[in-house]
């Protein structure tokens, strides 16, 4: 079976499972004062410290969370509560965690403007600019689309939002790890990370934090500085430093092993009639490709993929079940039977050329299924 799905969740990388065993014996609470407590406190802000020195910030600035999609909500909605009132401005090509945050603050009487994307998924600071009104507080808009690839520019954004006295929260679950990304470079308020999208556990991500924020927690509590309330694991903050650490080393080369090749699957893809690419041809993450087939049934197109043996998927992988269409896909001028014919193809670590021409070989046999 070929795994084509990176952008959904990626294995845990050997070496990063093999130092989680190195501290899975620490199991106080970091909470606690005697020495297994310390313990504990000694790995969690360990990593923490890494963390904080890989990405641009300080320590206290790194906030552990369960998830890059409760790191979306804690910044939107932990901004928010402390406002009290306001405007944000997002865009309709965000990740559905962010989108449901931004939906919950309309339910509670906040403002929200949603820029649409050009036909290839893009979104510019101009757009941001023209949105700002008095009241606008927040401006949130991701680093790296999770269905098309496309690399935003945020530093530019938040520099906007910046002049205007609003804060600039981006999504980078899919930027970090994957591009070049230091939260001192780009000039980012709030930044959200997760972990599995790295190489690392399922069950950790942070909201990297700028000091003086002032963030209203979502879960009551003491810990992580009173902004996120629950026992932290140690272990999983643990793997995500590691994770991360190994990500960023091997950065240069693998952005490169990626691209050669997503130029070949891409190419394999598009030679096929009637497959058109969904989002920027250049401004994209190296290891995606998001294609839609015209004339094809979308459930048969992916079912056919699988049966072939290669792993791929239709969308996000938070939507995954549903029969709805990208609301990306649509945003970007797709119609609903364009965006359900539509198919995600994600490179990893472990992809090899073998598995990218046995897709294109799947692809074109599954695309004559789906066209029967």
């Amino acid at each position: 079976m070929v795994y084509l799905d990176y952008a959904a969740t990626t294995p845990i990388d050997p070496e990063v499972l093999e130092a989680m065993r190195e501290v899975e014996g620490v199991f106080g609470n970091p909470s606690s004062v005697h020495r297994f407590g310390q313990e504990a406190r000694r790995v969690l802000e360990g990593a923490r410290e890494r963390v904080a020195a890989l990405l641009g910030v300080r320590p206290r600035e790194v906030v552990f969370t369960a998830s890059g999609s409760e790191a979306d909500a804690l910044a939107v909605l932990g901004v928010a509560l402390a406002r009290g009132k306001g405007h944000v401005v997002s865009t309709a090509v965000e990740h559905a965690a962010l989108l449901g945050a931004l939906r919950l603050l309309e339910r509670l009487g906040f403002a929200v403007t949603y820029l649409k994307p050009d036909p290839l998924g893009m979104v510019y600071p101009e757009q941001v600019a023209e949105a700002l009104r008095p009241d606008t507080f927040l401006v949130s808009v991701m680093a790296a689309n999770n269905e098309l690839g496309n690399l935003y520019p945020v530093r530019a954004m938040a520099e906007v939002a910046h002049a205007h006295g609003a804060l600039f929260h981006t999504d980078a679950v899919q930027a970090i790890g994957q591009v070049p990304f230091r939260v001192d470079e780009v000039g980012a308020d709030l930044v959200s990370l997760s972990a599995h999208k790295f190489y690392g556990p399922k069950g950790i991500g942070a909201l990297l934090v700028r000091h003086g924020v002032e963030l209203f927690p979502l879960v009551p509590g003491k810990q992580e500085g009173g902004r996120r309330g629950g026992t932290p694991s140690p272990l999983l903050a643990h793997g995500l430093a590691v994770a991360l650490d190994k990500a960023l080393r091997l950065l240069p080369e693998e952005s490169q092993r990626l691209l050669a090749l997503r130029a070949r699957l891409e190419a394999g893809l598009l030679s096929v009639e009637g497959v058109e690419l969904n989002g920027h041809p250049k401004e994209r993450l190296p290891k995606l490709v998001n294609v839609t087939v015209k004339g094809a049934d979308g459930e048969a197109l992916l079912l056919a993929m699988d049966l072939l043996g290669v792993a791929v998927s239709s969308g996000s992988a938070c939507s995954a079940g549903s029969l709805e269409p990208s609301h990306v896909l649509l945003a970007t001028g797709r119609s609903r039977e364009e965006a359900r014919a539509s198919l995600r193809f994600s490179l990893g670590r472990f992809t090899t050329m073998e598995e990218v021409d046995r897709a294109i070989e799947a692809f074109r046999e599954a695309v004559r299924r789906a066209r029967a």
